[in-house]
């Protein structure tokens, strides 16, 4: 009899494979471990015809004697091949975190002509264009369209973070030197409530205000900050009554 075309799939691996109708279901099983990676001990085959809906397995009392003859070998049909061992005692084929990869050093890589980091400097895209914003100048822009759109002045009442426990008075708009890494515009608000961090200074450059223990004063990104009508809150008034 001649030999058969069937589509072997399993969970790591599919492909064609030509299957001889006197093999044993013992020497299918044997033959499909290297390519399924199952052993046979574990292997549960099932025949679906190309196209069809029925399912068939694939078994007897005595693999050994029994041919593949008997069952319904039809040209490209599915050979399925399932693993009943428990998920955790199956080999994991596609997880590659385990395995060692070399990994290029990034001096050898800016060093090579041929890659796509070669490629972006001669055709000056991205970090390589001379005409392209900064990602500083971009973060600077960024923070002075907001002080603009939010109608962020020094005078005007404002809350921050749209606490009204924090509502009080803008007394600056712009560079902060004294904070690290805080390039661009800050708005320093004089608080209703010594709940700030400040008194309007930091490391002994004042920016507002006179020396005082109470901290009424803060530093914020103009994000934070609300423009508004947000008169002093009187504890003594329900803020809630009409």
């Amino acid at each position: 009899m001649a030999d058969v075309p069937l589509r072997v799939i399993s969970a790591n691996s599919a492909s064609e494979r030509r299957i001889t109708p006197s093999w044993s279901i013992t020497t299918l099983k044997a033959k499909l471990e290297p390519i399924t990676g199952v052993p046979p001990s574990a292997q549960r085959l099932s025949l679906k015809a190309s196209g069809g809906s029925n399912t068939i397995h694939v078994e007897a009392a005595d693999e050994d004697n029994t041919r593949l003859s008997s069952f319904p070998l039809a040209p490209y049909a599915e050979l399925h091949v399932g693993d009943t061992r428990p998920p955790g005692a199956r080999p994991n084929y596609t997880d590659t975190s385990g395995v060692d990869k070399y990994v290029m050093p990034e001096e050898e890589y800016e060093k090579k002509t041929d890659s796509v980091l070669a490629w972006k400097k001669t055709q000056k895209l991205g970090r390589f264009d001379p005409n392209a914003p900064s990602h500083e100048q971009v973060r600077l822009e960024a923070l002075e369209q907001e002080v603009r759109q939010r109608g962020i002045k020094v005078g005007k009442r404002c809350r921050i973070g749209g606490e009204d426990t924090r509502r009080g008075v803008v007394k600056y708009v712009g560079e902060v030197k004294q904070i690290p890494n805080g390039i661009g515009q800050w708005v320093g608000v004089q608080l209703d409530e010594p709940v700030g961090k400040n008194d309007g200074s930091i490391d002994g450059s004042r920016y507002w205000g006179e020396p005082s223990t109470m901290k009424h004063g803060v530093f914020v990104r103009p994000e934070r900050v609300e423009v508004g009508d947000f008169p002093p809150v009187n504890d003594l008034e329900d803020l809630e009554e009409i």
